[in-house]
């Protein structure tokens, strides 16, 4: 088989699949289906052979111009667009010239709509389904002389440059919206950028300053004015797909009385079946990913976030082209923190669709700026935020202790705890040699209560004379640990150290409602609105996206090498919190949220962070062997720690230096 011949195999496998019916041109029948694609179709004298000829409800629509595996697409436009005037003028047509032309290998397909204005080819994932088609040909326009159009169809592309003016205040009946200046700059942008017809664009907004009000702003109107037909928001966790279906339905639309939710239909997935008559879909990318699988997708994955699940699709074969989910799906793709799904198999979600991508991110770096082609239209960060008032800033309080800096060394003879992480059943082993542990390996393989305690004791003691004077009750305080159990101990004993119930502290991991516990959404609420609990430790589950206003004290217990996670961990303070919802958590104390405290234990305010990883990773150990590997956290007895002052460094919000 020749090379062309292997790419003809090819686009016909992708055309069946999208619903054409492909034929010769010796028996071909136009009426035989919606869409019917008729191979070597010959074309007036001097115009040659289309390699497929398109006939939608019985009339010509389009060219594929066919090429060898391995060819480049780039510079045959101009082949693909003389065939797609060559039409004989006996034979019926929507449109002359024919409007859509494509270019394939049968691995590689470009695509030019003409009905938009200065039509430009564009890489897509495969071909559209003939129903597609058929919507785009009903916007033309009546015909006129014949099979002429003396005027352009209302494609997305023209309605995007003839949006009305965007409302920047509005609401009645006592409710009252107004979009901050940066909201309105980064809409406006991202419409003259979906104008200008730019696949991708990049929004970069501070954590708190309303970066999903805006998207749904700007959604908002690509549907009601753009004639987005579907638009797809994903995320990276179920929780924050739950918190965004709730702003979505209760966004007041600026240009009638109804709400989101009751002008369109807005679906959170969560099963493998996508509402056709929904205009917004939210989902995770890893159910997305699943879906175009054609996998089912356990549940607790979807609570996941991407960063901890990456493996349990490990060296995952290409994505490839899903029947039941067309590429044309969605016209809209927006992808919330963008700044961790465009790597690896995430990748191939984003690139999957024939859609508008738009990235939404608080911390951007090189490889986001990059993959959305250097589109920032929007660029906002923490310190104009604060400067307006939209954030607070923060304080850093260090906590240092020999073994969190050092490591330890536990002498041959001592007896230490086992547990194993899977049963946490607890044996007892005697060392029979010496065993040291360096501090990166701290509450991971070896977990030292003492060390934990001793910083949990510093904080009990200095929190009201040395960040809050003027409280009585700890402020809400956040603290991040390294894992589950690490989790588990420091709630064991904040709650001794402090001398205070069950309520006082809580875990809130995704394995918060094992066995029957609370939800990890009711905690959060809880966490959010009521007085109880004041603490609450986690390990990933609130490090992005979740609003938790009233929390003034952020507790770094784990450490973390990339800047843009360690920037999403620290948003959690950032946010500004009404008077009225502080004193709610706070009965009785007459205050306001001015700025947030971070309490490093590890050091990871003064550590070098990488900007990202990079685009594609390999693993460097198979997830198989990283399953069979026996983890056991060492529980030692009993050890000795000791403060370390810590001179204040220069150049930062006021750093207070503890000892003791």
């Amino acid at each position: 088989m020749t090379p062309e011949q292997k790419a003809r195999v090819g686009i016909d496998a992708l055309l069946a699949a999208a619903g054409w019916h492909v034929c010769n041109v010796t028996d071909a029948n136009i009426h035989a289906a919606t869409g019917v694609a008729i191979r070597e179709f010959p074309l007036n004298p001097g115009f040659g052979f289309a390699d497929y000829l398109l006939y939608v409800n019985g009339k010509a629509c389009g060219v594929i111009e066919a090429k060898k595996q391995g060819a480049t697409l780039t510079g045959v436009e101009l082949q693909s667009s003389r065939y797609a005037q060559g039409l004989p003028t006996t034979l019926p047509a929507w449109r002359r010239p024919l409007p859509f032309v494509w270019e394939s290998t049968g691995v590689e397909t470009h695509f030019t709509n003409g009905l938009d204005p200065e039509p430009r080819a564009r890489a897509v994932f495969a071909f559209f389904r003939p129903e597609l088609l058929a919507q785009w040909l009903a916007l033309l326009p009546p015909a006129v002389g014949g099979e002429g159009v003396s005027e352009a169809p209302g494609t997305f592309l023209v309605r995007m440059r003839n949006m009305p003016p965007l409302v920047t205040e509005w609401g009645s009946g006592g409710a009252h919206y107004q979009l901050w200046p940066a909201q309105i700059s980064a809409i406006t942008n991202l419409e003259k950028s979906l104008a200008a017809n730019k696949p991708k664009a990049l929004i970069q907004m501070a954590t708190g300053s309303g970066k999903t009000f805006t998207s749904i702003g700007f959604i908002y109107r690509l549907i009601k004015f753009g004639g987005a037909r579907r638009v797809l928001f994903l995320v990276d966790r179920g929780n924050l797909a739950r918190q965004t279906k709730k702003e979505f339905d209760a966004y007041a639309s600026p240009y009638n009385n109804y709400k989101f939710g009751e002008e369109y239909i807005v679906q959170h997935l969560q099963s493998s079946q996508i509402d056709t008559s929904a205009r917004v879909v939210i989902c995770t990318i890893q159910r997305m990913f699943s879906l175009l699988k054609g996998r089912d997708l356990p549940e607790e994955v979807d609570e996941e976030s991407t960063e901890r699940i990456e493996g349990l699709f490990k060296d995952p074969e290409p994505i490839g082209y899903n029947p039941a989910i067309p590429i044309e799906s969605f016209d809209i793709v927006v992808t919330d923190e963008a700044h961790r799904s465009i790597y690896n198999l995430w990748r191939q979600v984003l690139e999957y669709f024939d859609a508008y991508l738009i990235g939404l991110t608080a911390t951007p770096n090189k490889q986001p700026f990059g993959f959305f082609n250097q589109n920032l239209v929007m660029e906002y960060g923490h310190a104009q935020a604060v400067a307006d008032g939209v954030n607070v800033n923060y304080d850093v309080y260090r906590i240092q202790t020999e073994v969190g800096e050092q490591g330890a060394r536990v002498d041959q003879g001592y007896w230490l705890e086992t547990q194993d992480k899977a049963t946490r059943r607890k044996t007892a082993w005697q060392l029979d040699d010496d065993f040291e542990y360096q501090p990166e390996e701290l509450d991971r393989a070896v977990q030292t209560p003492d060390q934990i305690r001793t910083v949990v004791r510093t904080l009990q003691g200095r929190w009201q004379p040395d960040m809050f004077p003027q409280r009585q009750e700890l402020p809400k305080t956040l603290i991040f640990a390294k894992d589950d159990n690490h989790a588990e101990k420091i709630v064991e004993i904040l709650r001794e150290e402090f001398g205070r119930g069950n309520e006082f502290a809580q875990k809130i991991t995704y394995r918060s409602a094992q066995g029957g516990g609370t939800s990890p959404e009711q905690l959060i609420k809880d966490f959010r609105t009521g007085y109880y609990p004041r603490v609450a430790v986690t390990v990933d589950m609130i490090a992005t996206g979740t609003d938790i206003k009233p929390v003034e004290i952020v507790v770094f217990m784990r450490s973390v090498k990339s800047r843009s996670f360690f920037e999403q961990m620290k948003g959690r303070g950032v946010r500004v919190c009404n008077p009225t919802d502080l004193a709610a958590v706070n009965p009785g104390e007459h205050i306001k949220k001015d700025h947030f405290v971070i309490v490093d234990c590890v050091g990871v305010c003064e550590r070098d962070k990488t900007d990202s990883r990079p685009m594609d990773q390999k693993k460097s150990v198979p997830l198989d062997k990283l399953l069979q590997a026996v983890s056991l956290v060492l529980l030692c007895h009993k050890s000795n720690f000791s403060l370390v002052p810590m001179r204040p460094q220069q150049g930062h919000s006021p750093r207070r230096a503890m000892s003791a």
